[in-house]
C-alpha cells in the first residue's frame, strides 16, 4: 500500500464514521422547554420560600445565595418536563390555594411568622405523602422546592463561604480531623 491508498483509506474511514454518527445521532432530540417560563415575580417568590426556609440569622439567607434564581434554572434546564410541570403547578398552589386554606391569605401577603407555620404543615404533608407514594409517582411539589433550596444555598458562594467552613485550594487530604462541638461543616 502507497501512502496515496493509505490517506484514501483513512479518509474513507473518518468519512464513514462521521456520517455513521450522525445518522446515529439524528434521532436525537433535545426536549424543549419554552413551556416552562419564570417571571420575575415567581423567581421573587421561589426567594421568599427559600428565605422561609432558610432565613438569615447571624449567617446569610437564601435570598442573599439567589436561590429563586438558581430553583428557575435547574427546573427549566435539568428537570423533566412532567417534573418541570409538578413544580409549576406546586408555586401556584403554594402561592394561592394551600396558603389560603391554612392562613386565610396568599403565601406573600403573609408574615414571616405565618409563612413558617404553613411551610412546617406542608413539610409535615409531604413526608406523609412521600411514605405512602408508588415508586412511579412524582414528588410532592414542597419537596422538591425544598431539596433545591438546600443544595441552591450550600453550593452558592455564600452558602459555602459564610455558612460552611471554606478552603478554595485544599491541601492534602487529612482523614482525621478534629471535630469540637459547634464547628461549622465543611463545604471542601
Amino acid at each position: 500500500m502507497n501512502r496515496r491508498e493509505a490517506l484514501s483509506s483513512v479518509a474513507l474511514l473518518l468519512g464513514g464514521t462521521i456520517l455513521g454518527s450522525q445518522a446515529f445521532l439524528s434521532g436525537c432530540k433535545t426536549a424543549t422547554t419554552d413551556a416552562i417560563a419564570f417571571t420575575p415575580d415567581d423567581i421573587a417568590f421561589l426567594n421568599e420560600v427559600a428565605e422561609t426556609i432558610l432565613p438569615k440569622t447571624d449567617t446569610p439567607g437564601a435570598k442573599e445565595a439567589k436561590v429563586g434564581e438558581f430553583m428557575a434554572v435547574i427546573v427549566k434546564d435539568c428537570y423533566e418536563p412532567n417534573e418541570a410541570k409538578a413544580f409549576m403547578a406546586g408555586m401556584v398552589a403554594l402561592q394561592e390555594k394551600d396558603a389560603k386554606a391554612k392562613i386565610g391569605k396568599s403565601f406573600m401577603e403573609a408574615s414571616a411568622e405565618e409563612r413558617h407555620k404553613l411551610l412546617v404543615a406542608l413539610d409535615a404533608e409531604q413526608k406523609a405523602f412521600q411514605e405512602k407514594k408508588k415508586p412511579e409517582e412524582m414528588s410532592h411539589y414542597f419537596r422538591m422546592m425544598k431539596e433545591l433550596t438546600l443544595w441552591g444555598f450550600f453550593t452558592s458562594e455564600v452558602g459555602a463561604t459564610k455558612v460552611l467552613r471554606y478552603v478554595a485550594v485544599p491541601g492534602r487530604y487529612e482523614g482525621c480531623v478534629d471535630y469540637k462541638k459547634g464547628d461549622k461543616a465543611w463545604a471542601t
